[in-house]
């Protein structure tokens, strides 16, 4: 089935549209909450913007994970040897442990220095991840 997938003339490249649709949400969203706990746009409050992007962060996550698995069981094997897609599920739990630590500590209620380091730290990571994504193809 999945072969059939990658082999599909058009399947595996709406399968990609989806998964950069995803990333966008996700990291759209993500850089818009960062410069509002940087102080950007101090007029909106923090916690009814948090409302709007972490939803919608959370349904580019899930775009860019469901699509990114189905598109890795196409080419299991050769992405297991590829460098970069290591390097890129490494910087997912990263990203999932930084998250984790971000809300853990409440780092929305806090707005302290250290909340706004971890959300610089995410969008780096993310950042990260992208870029290891684009290299898969060339490594």
């Amino acid at each position: 089935m999945w072969q059939a997938l990658g082999a599909h003339p058009w399947a595996y490249p709406m399968l990609e549209v989806v998964h950069v649709i995803g990333i966008g949400l996700l990291m759209g969203n993500l850089i818009l909450l960062e410069l509002r706990l940087w102080g950007l746009g101090a007029a909106l409050p923090v916690r009814p913007l948090a409302r709007l992007c972490l939803p919608l962060a959370g349904i580019g996550f899930l775009m860019a994970a469901a699509s990114g698995l189905m598109m890795f069981a196409t080419q299991a094997e050769e992405l297991l040897a590829n460098r970069a897609f290591t390097v890129k599920m490494l910087l997912l739990m990263l990203a999932a442990g930084n998250a984790a630590w971000f809300h853990g500590r409440r780092s929305l209620e806090l707005l302290d220095g250290r909340a706004r380091g971890l959300m610089l730290l995410s969008t780096l990571i993310w950042v990260l991840v992208v870029t290891c994504g684009r290299w898969i193809a060339y490594l």
